[in-house]
């Protein structure tokens, strides 16, 4: 084999094996247009069943002229050989030979029709069953892709390198570590000022009995005291 010959073999191989990676890529599209052309070539027929069931009505009603015009002419027939015309008797049998031949053309036309209609009936009523059995699988791949992005989305979310949960983990460890730092610094800062601070003096005043608070817890007491020593009033002094 000569080298364009190689060349030509390796790009026809290339060509195949790209084709075949867009109609894997593109499975459900291409699945789903699939569908789409056997419905419409599901409306194709059913319009072609409307035009058959149209030509058999149409062969019945020539069967019924046709019959009634072989009738008439048989009556004619009849007349003619009764006033002695035979002639003219077999004038009329020659056009009834010929309605007969068109009568018989018209039955088995309409035999036809009738078998063609039958037929394309049970074509189209399979097609539908297995349209709508393609549907349903349509249906079912379109829920498995689904599934399987979503598989996807959350392997690569809680994967090793660069995970979006991880990080979103590490971001909610550093709010509650920034939170307790300022509980912490508010708490000492409120134990600090219990210890040195102004209000630390002012408690410590307090407990040796000094300044405007002293006093006061002695004087609620001892007016409490006198209100109960005190005699209650006689019921009959005004």
């Amino acid at each position: 084999m000569s080298i364009f010959n190689k060349i030509v073999t390796a790009v026809r191989g290339s060509v195949r094996e790209l084709g075949e990676a867009v109609v894997d890529a593109n499975g459900t599209r291409i699945y789903e247009q699939e569908i789409t052309d056997a419905r419409q070539a599901l409306t194709q027929a059913r319009q072609d069943l409307t035009m058959v069931m149209a030509k058999e009505m149409q062969a019945g009603r020539e069967i019924e002229r046709l019959a009634a015009e072989q009738a008439r002419f048989e009556n004619h027939a009849v007349a003619a050989m009764d006033k002695g015309e035979d002639a003219l008797a077999l004038e009329v049998a020659d056009r009834i030979v010929a309605l007969e031949t068109e009568l018989a053309a018209q039955q088995q036309a309409r035999t036809e029709f009738a078998a063609s209609i039958a037929r394309l009936k049970e074509l189209i009523k399979q097609a539908e069953a297995k349209v709508r059995e393609h549907e349903r699988e349509l249906v079912m791949a379109r829920t498995t892709e689904s599934v399987h992005r979503a598989t996807q989305s959350i392997s690569h979310s809680m994967g090793s390198g660069g995970s979006k949960l991880l990080s979103a983990r590490e971001s909610l460890e550093r709010i509650k570590q920034r939170q307790q730092d300022l509980a912490d610094r508010m708490t000492a800062a409120a134990e600090l000022d219990n210890e040195i601070g102004g209000q630390a003096l002012e408690r410590k005043l307090e407990a040796a009995g000094i300044g405007e608070n002293a006093g006061r817890r002695a004087a609620v007491l001892a007016r409490i005291a006198a209100r109960r020593a005190a005699p209650a009033d006689e019921p009959g002094d005004a």
